[in-house]
């Protein structure tokens, strides 16, 4: 007699991050939208902001060429993607 196993219902658990939102400054929440987001969805909305008005730089997509929008929050110089964290959390309050 063969037993059957039981399906385990598979729920995802969700990281300490997504779970945590924080308060954003005017400057961020014009470029986001939003006025509390948790820091992956803040990153996911600045890189849709970025690519949907194009301000990678053609030839070293890595630098990121503010508008005034942008410049508001990450200053007005061509700065590198990995560079971005560090000027988003002058923006980001618990």
């Amino acid at each position: 007699m063969a037993k059957k196993k039981k399906a385990k219902a598979k729920t995802k658990k969700k990281s300490g991050l997504m779970q945590q939102t924080y308060s954003l400054s005017t400057e961020l929440q014009a470029v986001v939208g939003a006025k509390s987001l948790s820091r992956p969805q803040i990153v996911k909305k600045l890189w849709a902001y970025i690519k949907s008005r194009k301000l990678q730089d053609h030839k070293n997509k890595r630098m990121i060429v503010p508008d005034a929008k942008l410049a508001a929050v990450i200053g007005k110089k061509p700065v590198d993607m990995l560079k971005l964290a560090g000027a988003l959390s002058k923006h980001i309050k618990k």
